[in-house]
């Protein structure tokens, strides 16, 4: 059991880490001879001022008496200055958005793991093209750019990290700050004459960051009085350094302005994702080059007027350095891959051929000559698109071949599964001469000889290693299966004398629950569908006439679980009267547990108040929290020592093993779950509570009914005693069911109060017990712990059932394996047909969710076997026949 654990979790290691190198390798190019224009440019500086987390709609908007909150931008927009909405991408968090204002790129994914704050791949940037840049602002967002400039010639002026604190007063004062110190930057010139000098050259660039915005709308959302006036002193500032600046420049007309957002920001307070509040960004750009307003007295249709105001000569000659630019990446990243790939195998991008490329690049510089301006830009503008679309043709040039590597080893992984559950399960037995007739020698001989054509290949072609390890894994996986094959005839030899409508029938509903689960992943009320069928299984089965009080129970359990995923996943107003209820509900339950088993085990009456104060200080530190956040008092030393120790001691008593199951693991994870935002999520651990103890009672009758004898109460059951081997029965279909119903509990467990595939999903508020300045390891290592408590009260729910069931852990665990593996390659195939990015970035989190989950699994079933080592030794010594 051991071996197949180990080699399970190498194979879905494998699995997990070939998404990221399929999709989510870096689109930068290296290598290109840079270009540049032979005109003289209008601008000899620039000032670019990001104001993040700034939503459009906030800046654009006017008050109800006609007014605006931002009367300086608006009065650039109505008469110095062109305006526009950008659009940001998914993940709309600070370091992509500025990587991609800056860079002009979208970041590669494994900037994730590092925070945002380091580089991950080294890209250039505008910072870096520029002959000096002087920055302000966060400390997070500011030094990867000097870190990936060459030589010395950006500089940082940051304030310290503490400083972003979600919980201080006024977090405005962040942007006051960057102003203080633009101003008195530029007052210091006046004593030192070689910076003066400095600032005078052309090439320059000023860059302001302002986070107060985006702080105030995590701390008190988008709509509120402190996220409103910190736009009203971001307009102020603007306004000062724009005085500032003209007045030291002489007013030159050479500065140009650049007044934008990193991202948006949902109505309650996060981002991350793909809502137009968060991707919708305002623009606004005046000064040297720009275009000025012009009025109309009728509704005119959009179209692009930003560089109408340039030379139309300028324009042209931008627009085909651009072009060429672009040009030399594609050539490169071309020259790359067919470098890499057999000569007879490749395929060049039709649209854009070596003999097109000289065709378009010479007609547009003819053009040009020729003074046709118009049709110089059209044609470059076609150059661009081509180019842009042939560079992602060639980074995703591999993407089919290794995703069908992948496919067959996941097909051929998810089979021996199969196979090894009907060897070790089904009752099949094969006669010692058919043993011996299979093939295995020349098997290994056939399995030998693709592996060497397979390497062969990647050798001649220069692939990576990972390449080989994609496309070797097959072949391991399907010699096992092969060599397992005469499982399968054995079979179809006894289908006779199998309950096969039953197993059809069992069959059809397998399939129909998986295909559920893996909708529900993109529409949550699906899961409520699901779990109003579940509430009927004691009827449909006839449970209800032998357990009527537990079928009961497991029916009003489901009702009420089904109803969370009808609730709003974030954007819900705090509560903090559903906290209280939450603590009461958890009181009931333990209650109603120990008083039904008062007779079965004797209670231990020293651990009733400490586990009532326990959950109801718990219920009460969201409360003073929540309260002193409110008035701006900060987060309460005392609030924050408990926070983090019942942290501690939560996680402790899950290595305690106790009579009390259910008190001792459930109860104290029910009372962590209360460091929750004050909504209607605080809820949802304790009802779960409630329907895995009816789970795990109705499944006792369950068992009961189908004859099984020996049945022992969970009550009487010691988890930490060696388990009796003799006593434990071979797999029935119904054990499918059981194995199923796991399944979707998890995800239910997953994505009953939200969904972890979204990334403003996740509410800053919920670690506000613990810390309020800005830490993302920290904080997302918090918001992940709350995720996976529901996770554990199912998995040791499972656990008790598979116990007082008298299964082995390894007959459920195959069937949970296959049933999250067949999940998984449904993800697989749906991320192959999608075209869009969205789609393809939905599919893969779902797809990586799935993986983590079955990895999770196999790192708890081999730390399971590893620690209890008795256990494994009895079943090394005991043989077990399953009829």
């Amino acid at each position: 059991m051991i071996t197949f654990l180990l080699v399970g979790l190498i194979v879905h290691v494998v699995f997990f880490i070939s998404i990221f190198d399929i999709y989510f390798t870096s689109p930068l190019v290296h290598g290109m001879t840079p270009q540049s224009i032979p005109l003289k440019a209008p601008a000899s500086r620039l000032v670019l001022v990001v104001a993040d987390g700034l939503r459009a709609d906030s800046l654009f908007s006017l008050l109800p008496n006609g007014s605006s909150r931002s009367p300086y931008i608006r009065s650039v927009i109505e008469n110095t200055g062109s305006w526009g909405v950008s659009h940001t991408r998914v993940p709309t968090e600070s370091r992509p958005g500025h990587v991609a204002l800056i860079a002009g790129f979208y970041e590669d994914v494994s900037a994730v793991a590092k925070g945002w704050k380091e580089n991950p791949v080294e890209f250039d940037s505008v910072f870096n093209e520029s002959r000096r840049t002087w920055c302000w602002g966060s400390p997070d967002i500011l030094p990867m750019f000097a870190k990936g400039a060459s030589g010395d010639h950006v500089y940082t002026h940051t304030y310290p990290a503490q400083e972003e604190d979600f919980a201080s007063t006024d977090a405005s004062r962040l942007d006051r700050w960057v102003f203080d110190q633009v101003k008195s930057f530029f007052q210091s010139v006046k004593s030192n004459s070689s910076l003066g000098a400095s600032l005078l050259e052309d090439k320059n660039i000023f860059f302001l960051h302002l986070l107060g915005i985006d702080t105030n709308g995590h701390a008190h959302r988008p709509m509120s009085k402190e996220y409103k006036e910190n736009i009203g002193l971001v307009d102020s500032g603007v306004a000062d350094l724009v005085s500032t600046v003209e007045e030291f420049f002489g007013y030159d007309g050479k500065t140009v302005y650049v007044f934008t957002s990193d991202h948006g920001m949902t109505n309650w307070g996060s981002h991350g994702a793909g809502h137009p509040s968060e991707t919708l960004t305002p623009l606004v750009v005046w000064g040297a080059g720009v275009q000025k307003a012009q009025r109309v007295n009728e509704v005119q249709p959009y179209a692009d007027g930003y560089l109408q105001a340039l030379k139309k000569k300028f324009k042209a000659e931008s627009m085909y350095t651009n072009a060429i630019q672009i040009l030399e990446q594609f050539k490169t990243k071309m020259s790359q891959k067919k470098e890499t790939t057999l000569s007879f195998l490749f395929t060049p991008y039709q649209f854009l051929t070596e003999s097109k490329q000289v065709e378009i690049t010479n007609k547009a510089r003819i053009l040009i000559q020729l003074q046709k301006y118009e049709d110089a830009i059209s044609l470059c503008q076609t150059l661009i698109t081509r180019s842009l679309e042939g560079l992602v043709y060639y980074h995703k040039y591999d993407r089919f071949f290794l995703g069908c590597s992948v496919v067959m080893g996941f097909i051929g992984w998810t089979s021996y599964v199969v196979l090894v559950i009907l060897k070790t399960h089904s009752g099949l037995s094969r006669p010692p001469d058919v043993v011996q007739k299979i093939p295995s020698r020349k098997l290994l001989t056939l399995c030998l000889c693709v592996a060497l054509l397979i390497i062969l290949f990647l050798l001649v072609q220069r692939s990576p290693l990972t390449y080989y390890i994609y496309c070797l894994l097959p072949v391991p996986v399907w010699y096992c299966v092969l060599k397992e094959s005469g499982t399968l005839t054995d079979l179809v030899q006894s289908a006779h004398s199998l309950p096969l409508w039953k197993c059809l029938r069992y069959f059809v509903l397998v399939a129909f629950g998986i295909e559920l689960l893996v909708v529900s992943f993109f529409h949550r009320s699906v899961l409520t569908i699901g779990l109003a069928a579940l509430a009927l299984w004691p009827f449909c089965s006839g449970l209800f006439s032998k357990a009527k009080w537990r079928s009961l129970s497991w029916f009003l359990g489901c009702l009420c679980l089904a109803a969370f995923p009808l609730m709003p996943v974030v954007g819900r107003e705090p509560n903090v009267d559903v906290v209280m209820c939450a603590g009461l509900l958890i009181l009931l339950t333990s209650f109603c547990y120990l008083w039904s088993s008062r007779h079965k085990t004797p209670l231990h009456t020293s651990d009733r108040p400490q586990f009532m104060l326990h959950v109801a200080v718990c219920a009460y530190v969201p409360s003073l929290t929540h309260s002193s956040l409110l008035q701006k008092q900060g987060l309460p030393l005392m609030n924050q020592i408990i926070s983090w120790s019942t942290l501690g001691r939560s996680m402790t008593e899950l290595h305690h093993t106790s009579y009390c199951f259910v008190s001792r693991k459930f109860m104290y994870l029910d009372a962590m779950s209360y460091i929750n935002p004050p909504r209607s999520e605080a809820v949802f651990p304790p009802v779960l509570s409630w329907l895995m103890f009816a789970w795990i009672n109705i499944e006792q009758e369950a068992l009961l009914a189908q004859g099984v004898a020996g049945r022992q109460e969970v009550s009487s059951i010691d988890f930490a005693a060696n388990i009796d081997i003799s006593r434990i029965r071979q797999l029935k279909l119904d054990d499918i069911r059981r194995s199923y119903f796991f399944v979707f509990f998890i995800i239910t467990a997953f994505f009953g109060t939200g969904n972890i595939a979204s990334i403003n999903s996740f509410d800053p508020a919920s670690v506000y017990c613990f810390l309020t300045v800005f830490n993302p390891f920290i904080m997302g290592a918090l918001m992940m712990w709350k995720v996976i408590i529901p996770f554990i009260i199912v998995m040791c729910t499972f656990e008790t059932i598979q116990v007082s069931t008298q299964l082995s852990s390894r007959s459920l665990f195959l069937i949970v394996l296959v049933i999250s593996d067949l999940m998984a390659l449904h993800f697989f195939f749906m991320v192959q047909d999608y075209g869009s990015w969205l789609d393809i970035g939905t599919s893969i989190s779902h797809y990586v969710i799935v993986m983590s989950m079955t990895i999770f699994l196999m790192l708890l079933s081999v730390l399971t076997h590893v620690l209890t080592s008795k256990r494994i030794i009895l079943w090394r010594r005991t043989k077990i026949h399953f009829p």
